[in-house]
């Protein structure tokens, strides 16, 4: 195992870390603060996650070193510091804050609080995904005002799938009454389409290339890129 993992060597089990966690009623982000967090995708841009505390969806910038990307898996958890100026200044994505250092690996967690939780956490069906149409925007039209993380589950599909132009993976989605086509930057999906030699998964052949039959979709709002913020799929995930 690399020195550089989240994956460090850890007491107890993640089910003891996650009772142990003081309830609060709000996210507490101050320079310095350790949060106890629920992986829900981990990308080289931030993790996101569930705050144990409160119950609030969060994205954490993480610094990977440049030899180990990111490690984590959804459903681990994981304790983290935030960094003296944990930089909340970002109107595009409002949940998101920096960390100090790597984050502490101290299990993984399934079952029912799993399960009551993400349900909780799911958004409610609106006209459009994370609040604007299109799969992007100018960064300058963002205003801190609306969510750029959410919790979807589809009401059609996914289907996962390939482009024949420049080979990406997407997933296409019924929410509400929309169609969603979105980019995915998922490596175990990726990996699902990869090892099952075909370009497009729906269906029992998706939950048997992924493992589990998907429930959730991990919509966010990417950072800047050439000037604008892209909607991504970060995560196709179980119930629990």
């Amino acid at each position: 195992m690399s020195k550089a993992s989240a994956r460090t060597p850890r007491s107890g089990t993640a089910r003891d870390v996650a009772r142990s966690v003081k309830h609060r009623a709000r996210i507490e982000v101050g320079g310095g603060t350790s949060l106890t967090m629920l992986v829900l995708a981990c990308h080289p841009e931030d993790t996101t996650g569930v705050d144990l505390a409160s119950g609030a969806l969060v994205r954490v910038r993480v610094t990977w070193p440049a030899d180990h990307g990111p490690d984590l898996v959804p459903f681990d958890v994981v304790e983290t510091q935030l960094a003296e100026e944990p930089e909340r200044d970002d109107l595009a994505q409002p949940e998101a804050v920096t960390a100090s250092g790597l984050p502490r690996h101290r299990g993984t967690l399934h079952g029912r609080r799993v399960r009551h939780l993400l349900h909780q956490l799911a958004a409610p069906v609106e006209e459009h995904v994370l609040g604007f149409p299109g799969t992007s925007a100018p960064y300058w039209e963002f205003r801190g005002f609306r969510p750029s993380l959410a919790l979807l589950v589809p009401s059609k599909g996914p289907v996962l799938f390939r482009r024949v132009g420049d080979r990406t993976v997407w997933v296409r989605f019924g929410w509400g009454r929309s169609d969603n086509w979105l980019p995915v930057e998922d490596p175990r999906a990726e990996r699902a389409l990869d090892v099952a030699r075909r370009d497009r998964l729906q269906g029992k052949d998706l939950a048997s290339a992924l493992g589990f039959k998907p429930h959730y979709v991990v919509a966010v709002v990417t950072t800047p890129r050439d000037g604008h913020c892209y909607k991504t799929v970060r995560a196709l995930l179980p119930r629990s």
